[in-house]
């Protein structure tokens, strides 16, 4: 049975703002300010220290409804991603969520799926619940949630994927450079037969890395024909997608993925191929999501800083909060190669690649 001797101290029952400023011998204005995050820069560290550990001592918790009737700010960010189980989300949410406690806010995250009234619901509701802003990480190229979360009045940024044009600030990765340094490094190891499989052309991520590619494998002097497009961002899709590119394609020694989901699927297809990976093909996808160090063998891939990502996105979003009328900004997070074991050169080498006769698609599937 649980002690009804057992209460809270009367200093935590009774702390308020009042009772901590009496404590310390400062206005209670001035408390208020210590407390705040985005305040407390204003007033000297001594003072600050003094206040939050006096509000410790009493037990002292700020109310949080009272402070946004004050204020007219509930200090919440909705975050909106696409797909929790996908691995990219996880750091870029830890980025915002360390760059929002920072500054003394807190995020509401909801997995809105890829259908596009979902996600302008899951943003209603959100707004509804009078956040501060939005993380989008679900753009489309022209997306009608952006238009929706722009006409509510509601500063917005997107992450991870962006529009074609610049209605919101966005901060992705640097996705044709990206996609370079993938063909650049197969191109090094001695390929001249490179594919690619495409991201979803709905989505920023699949058309600019698609372009990357092209540009990429024209400055190595490499036809850039050998391209099949996945439908979704996920293993099946990805597999689907090599099946193609291999049975149009079977002379190609190696594959650039617009991610390492669609990667892994390649290595699906090329298993049930008897494909080995590198020594007959090699794959190079695009992300390092986690775990993908794991998978035999070792996937090379192209890494981005997704936890940087989405600190930026997040201290863009307090910035836009704080002064309504800046202008949207893009900024791109670069990225780089990260080599391991799926990728090696050629058999035979650079001049037996290039002019080697097509070997024929084997597959263990029925026909």
């Amino acid at each position: 049975m649980p002690r009804k001797d057992l209460k809270p101290p009367a200093a935590a029952r009774g702390a308020t703002l009042q009772s901590v400023a009496d404590a310390v011998g400062v206005h209670r204005s001035t408390v208020a300010r210590a407390l705040d995050p985005e305040q407390s820069r204003r007033i000297s560290a001594d003072v600050v220290e003094k206040v939050q550990a006096e509000a410790r001592r009493q037990g002292y918790r700020p109310d949080a409804v009272a402070s946004s009737l004050r204020t007219g700010r509930s200090r919440l960010i909705g975050v909106v991603v696409p797909d929790l189980a996908n691995p990219v989300f996880a750091p870029i949410l830890g980025g915002i969520g360390a760059t929002l406690a920072a500054r003394g806010y807190s995020m509401m995250v909801a997995d809105s799926g890829e259908d596009e009234a979902g996600q302008a619901d899951i943003v209603e509701k959100l707004i509804a619940r009078r956040v501060d802003g939005l993380v989008l990480a679900t753009a489309k190229r022209d997306d009608a949630t952006v238009s929706l979360c722009l006409k509510a009045g509601v500063p917005t940024v997107l992450v991870n994927r962006g529009e074609d044009g610049l209605r919101a600030s966005t901060v992705v990765s640097d996705d044709t450079g990206g996609i370079a340094v993938a063909v650049a490094h197969l191109a090094g190891l001695g390929h001249r037969r490179i594919g690619h499989l495409a991201g979803p052309e709905r989505l920023s991520t699949g058309v600019l890395r698609r372009r990357g590619f092209a540009a990429a494998m024209a400055a190595a002097g490499l036809p850039a024909d050998a391209v099949t497009t996945a439908t979704a961002y996920n293993r099946e899709a990805g597999r689907v997608a090599a099946a193609e590119l291999l049975d149009r394609w079977p002379d190609i020694t190696a594959i650039a993925a617009s991610n390492d989901l669609i990667a892994l699927g390649a290595y699906q297809e090329a298993q049930q191929r008897g494909l080995r990976i590198p020594q007959d093909l090699s794959i190079v996808g695009h992300n390092d999501m986690p775990l993908v160090d794991m998978v035999a063998p070792p996937l090379t891939t192209v890494r981005i800083g997704h936890e940087a990502m989405g600190a930026r996105a997040a201290s863009i979003l307090l910035d836009q909060i704080a002064q309504p009328e800046t202008p949207p900004t893009l900024a791109l997070v670069p990225a780089r190669l990260i080599a391991r074991a799926s990728t090696a050169a050629p058999r035979g080498g650079a001049a037996e690649a290039g002019a080697k006769a097509p070997r024929k698609p084997r597959s263990t599937r029925p026909a």
